[in-house]
């Protein structure tokens, strides 16, 4: 297996075997340098470069790189600091009342769930939680929890910790048979698994910045179908009206684009950087690292197997390059404490170690994780 892009792009992988895109990736240096210089000049020279016209345009880049990953219009794009902003504006705008419920999982990362636990709270919906065992649940139990009162089907595309991956297309035919929305985050996913928004018929998906897209923090994207766009944003502010620099008080007049959902002053250098890496990326090519990365987790699968090695279940057929371990009898924490001592980037996750390779990694770290996996095992 070839390297897929050239690693001195990204310097870290010079000095360790960097397996924790799940978690934090790595920056392509384009990205890297992208926020450093905007930062620098935002503090040497303040609005003397980023004027009013560039504060209104700054976001064109990320909505049309983000339009391309997800094969999307431009404006049903959105960019703001955080999925969980995202999430929690959603989840107001839509509001799911008293008498309905919405549908996820119990394995589903806090991030998702919390802000619809918050609403239902307030607006007496009911959350119906499919079981997970070892990060992933049967999408069978996710589907049979679906019924005519469901107003919302909540998922993550590749669960956090176990890698599983969903059939999105499948969940979206049976959430819209009940006149249900299908709300995906897809932050363990966009960058390194193709996504067709319109082809799945997605209604709403959310993305962090700083995994799989190799970006930095302070970053997120929001696809919204056009269909949603009755929608009145749960977090609203001065960058939520037609035009921005209005300042009128008095009233809220929303743009019909996704960009309703921009509602605040943000570290615009965190969106611009971001477009530069989704640019990165799609040059690379999207099915290309899927493959790349697919092959490398096959790799990595065989030689944990071969170490007595427990690998998380990916019970619908389908996954992603994520992998989850154990090791019965060990303590994995101290065992994935080890792997990073040694120069070897993992995370302990969901009592296992979740080891994420992603398109700046090669055999060569596959066969340092196991050789460093042997030694601390026997």
């Amino acid at each position: 297996m070839e390297e897929l892009v050239d690693r001195s792009d990204f310097p870290a992988t010079e000095n360790c075997a960097y397996l924790n895109a799940a978690s934090i990736a790595l920056m392509p240096k384009v990205a890297g340098e992208t926020i450093v210089e905007w930062n620098r000049e935002l503090a040497e020279r303040g609005t003397t470069n980023f004027d009013e016209e560039a504060e209104d345009k700054v976001f064109m880049d990320l909505h049309r790189a983000a339009a391309l990953l997800y094969g999307a219009r431009e404006e049903d794009i959105a960019v703001a600091s955080s999925a969980t902003e995202f999430l929690s504006s959603l989840a107001w705008a839509i509001y799911p009342g008293r008498g309905t419920n919405i549908v996820t999982t119990d394995i589903e990362h806090p991030t998702v769930t919390y802000p619809w636990m918050r609403v239902a709270k307030h607006s007496g919906a009911q959350i119906r939680m499919a079981k997970g065992r070892r990060g992933a649940a049967l999408p069978e139990d996710v589907i049979k929890l679906i019924d005519d009162q469901t107003s919302v089907v909540l998922i993550s595309h590749v669960e956090y910790s176990s890698g599983e991956c969903y059939d999105i297309a499948e969940l979206s035919n049976i959430a819209h048979r009940h006149e249900a929305l299908l709300v995906v985050d897809a932050s363990q996913s966009s960058g390194a698994i193709p996504i067709d928004v319109i082809a799945w018929e997605i209604d709403a998906l959310i993305c962090t910045g700083y995994k799989w897209l190799c970006g930095p923090f302070g970053a997120a994207i929001l696809y919204l179908s056009p269909k949603l766009s009755y929608l009145e944003p749960g977090l609203v502010g001065w960058r939520s009206t037609t035009d921005v620099w209005n300042f009128i008080a008095d009233k809220i007049d929303y743009p019909s684009e996704a960009r309703r959902f921009e509602f605040s002053t943000m570290n615009y250098g965190s969106a611009i950087a971001l477009a530069r890496a989704v640019e990165y990326l799609l040059e690379v090519g999207i099915e290309s690292i899927f493959k790349h990365n697919i092959a490398l987790a096959d790799l990595l699968i065989e030689g944990l197997k071969e170490l007595g090695g427990d690998i998380s279940p990916y019970p619908g057929g389908l996954r992603s390059s994520i992998v989850n371990v154990q090791f019965p009898g060990r303590d994995q924490n101290q065992i994935a404490a080890g792997l990073n001592s040694a120069g070897v980037i993992v995370s302990p996750r969901m009592g296992g170690i979740r080891i994420s390779p992603h398109l700046y990694n090669t055999r060569d770290d596959i066969y340092k994780v196991l050789s460093v996996l042997k030694d601390l095992i026997t």
